[in-house]
């Protein structure tokens, strides 16, 4: 029986983890962000379900092509193994899957400031932690995790809460600082813990029922 390559040989997909990727950790930048920003601002909560949904469809169709034709990726669009692509991903789901089923599901089951603290957090948060702790990680706290990197995610995920809480709502001041060093606290001690579960399924999901819950326990309306 012959057995097919997954790629033309030195086309596959190699970095891992630990590399950096800057074209795949801004491309999770732009697209968390455009979301976000486009169900704050033009969307009500039926419209983004629908045009999110047929989005995250779309996602899941391509990745699946992707994984079953591998030799014509490398072949034709070789820059998107090279940038996008991590060695793991040839043979399944690559994390823009997880990504695009755990905002979708985010919107469902929570408020929309919950899902917007969410979605911005797995957005700026989550790669600029990587990036910190590729580069100046020094001190290792568990599998992939640095506390450079941890802290880095816990500033972003306050800064994110602050001013997502200051513009849709009126609360205090030192109540909206309050939650969002709360919620700040929850978001990274999800993001440090070792589980096996891809972590853009995991950090938007967490962070909107927390977000809902920390609010609710510092008297924080939800819009």
């Amino acid at each position: 029986m012959i057995m097919r390559d997954p790629a033309p040989t030195g086309r596959a997909p190699t970095a891992t983890r630990d590399d950096l990727q800057l074209g795949r950790r801004l491309f999770h930048v732009g697209n968390g962000v455009a979301i976000a920003t486009a169900y704050a601002l033009l969307f009500n909560h039926e419209q983004v379900v629908q045009v999110f949904g047929t989005i995250a469809c779309l996602v899941y169709i391509v990745d699946h092509i992707r994984i079953a034709y591998p030799e014509t990726i490398a072949r034709h669009v070789p820059w998107v193994n090279r940038g996008f692509v991590r060695a793991e991903e040839q043979v399944r789901e690559a994390a823009m899957t997880p990504y695009a089923i755990a905002v979708l599901l985010t919107i469902l089951a929570v408020p929309k400031l919950a899902a917007l603290v969410a979605i911005y957090t797995l957005a700026i948060a989550d790669p600029l932690a990587a990036v910190v702790g590729i580069r100046f990680g020094r001190r290792r706290i568990a599998r992939h995790r640095s506390l450079e990197g941890s802290l880095a995610f816990f500033g972003a995920s306050v800064a994110i809460a602050v001013l997502a809480l200051r513009w849709a709502t009126d609360a205090a001041s030192l109540t909206i600082a309050g939650a969002a060093v709360a919620i700040g606290v929850a978001a990274a001690g999800c993001e440090m813990l070792p589980v096996r579960i891809d972590d853009n399924l995991t950090i938007p999901i967490f962070v909107g029922f927390v977000t809902w819950a920390i609010t609710a326990l510092f008297g924080v309306p939800l819009p």
